[in-house]
């Protein structure tokens, strides 16, 4: 089974100016408390790694320069991450970090472990072919839902097309030559 892992899920924020890919972790939504907690609306399947004691994460509001902030300890409160950060240490910084992006640059994701897992920007960008060479469109994006990852086709002149990444459909990954390649089964690819 083919699938994404961790940080995979990772929202893609696009590039810095730079050229260097981002990934959203998360977004501060609310102080908590008085001792400068924050709670964070998670957007990574690693919240242990990257809300970490120690991980540095890029702060981004609009119409304020990026900012760093230093995860001091974190912790799971109702469906949300409550998390303390070096920089702010009372409640009112805290408020102030309200609408943040938490991001992280790509390049300091780990490889995954599994050679079947992916980030989604190794995913996003890669020609998207059919066992003979033919090519059927490029991977938009990768949705997450509860049924599984899909990926987002993007064809020419042509409506999206959704295909599941499943190693049945998805057989081959081949990130140095820049494609899937894809084994769908008869009508998923058809424009209705």
């Amino acid at each position: 089974m083919v699938g994404v892992c961790g940080s995979m899920s990772s929202t893609p924020t696009g590039s810095t100016p730079s050229g260097t890919t981002e990934v959203l972790a998360g977004v501060a939504v609310r102080a908590h408390g008085l001792r400068g907690e924050v709670a964070v609306d998670v957007h990574t399947d690693s919240p242990e790694e990257r809300f970490a004691p120690g991980a540095v994460l890029t702060a981004r509001r609009a119409g304020a320069p990026d900012g760093v902030l230093t995860v001091e300890s974190s912790r799971p409160h109702s469906g949300k991450l409550l998390v303390r950060f070096v920089e702010a240490p009372d409640r009112t910084a805290a408020e102030g970090l309200r609408g943040t992006r938490l991001v992280i640059p790509t390049d300091a994701l780990a490889p995954p472990e599994d050679p079947d897992e992916f980030h989604i920007h190794q995913l996003e960008g890669l020609r998207a072919e059919l066992e003979d060479g033919t090519v059927v469109g490029t991977v938009r994006e990768v949705l997450l839902g509860p049924g599984g990852e899909l990926l987002v086709l993007a064809r020419p002149e042509l409506p999206d097309a959704l295909v599941p990444f499943v190693h049945q459909i998805v057989p081959t990954v081949d990130l140095d030559g820049g494609r899937v390649v894809l084994t769908p089964p008869e009508g998923l690819l058809d424009v209705e």
